[in-house]
């Protein structure tokens, strides 16, 4: 019987899972009639953003703040909200090959996502047929702390229940698997699907099916 390498796997959503479209804002721009870099400019400034992403506004007051930005930008708060209300139907393309490949490792050990997320991440989840992909969700705007905070990893790590040291952490932003690995993660730098199926490849060896409620 061979050894499973890990006891869970942590992996991040956007820019593994799931795909933004690059030029989704800027297509926006375009479309209205602004200079590109305008919406991201306005939707991802650290002091819109951080507060999105650690629960210090929820989902809506982030794009209302967004809308305000936007109109002291264009002249007008209407077009600001037409361009925030299209922005936010974008909808990301979901990697099914990874989705694959971490619905078989859920079979041999316990998956959580672990986000930098607004409180819209689980309904989002949800409409693209993604919440029942793991058995946690650790959503940075539930728990007031943001990667690559090293409380986001123990928290993360408690709660499916097993030590830093047997837990795989992914992630496709360096200081976020930086972080991971300082306080005692293996973590792997995602940067396309051959890294993942090698990293994994132990995990899916070991072919032991967790026990029942693991």
């Amino acid at each position: 019987m061979t050894v499973r390498p890990y006891d869970a796997v942590l992996c991040d959503i956007d820019g593994v899972i799931r795909h933004w479209p690059a030029a989704g804002p800027d297509d926006l721009d375009h479309t209205h009639g602004l200079p590109a870099g305008t919406l991201a400019a306005a939707a991802f400034a650290p002091s819109r953003l951080h507060p999105a992403i650690t629960g210090e506004v929820t989902d809506e007051q982030w794009r209302s703040a967004v809308v305000t930005d936007l109109a002291a930008v264009c002249g007008s708060t209407d077009r600001a909200r037409s361009i925030v209300a299209a922005w936010s139907e974008l909808m990301p393309r979901v990697d099914q090959e990874v989705v694959s490949l971490l619905t078989r490792v859920r079979e041999v050990a316990t998956v959580a996502l672990v986000s930098n997320a607004t409180t819209r991440l689980e309904s989002d989840l949800s409409r693209q047929g993604l919440d029942g992909l793991a058995d946690a969700v650790v959503n940075t705007s539930r728990i007031g702390v943001a990667k690559p905070d090293p409380r986001v990893y123990l928290i993360a790590a408690e709660r499916v229940g097993v030590p830093i040291r047997r837990c795989l952490f992914i992630d496709d932003t360096a200081a976020n698997v930086v972080a991971a690995r300082e306080v005692g993660m293996t973590a792997l730098h995602y940067r396309r699907i051959e890294n993942l199926q090698e990293a994994l490849s132990g995990l899916l060896a070991s072919a032991t099916p967790r026990a029942q409620g693991q």
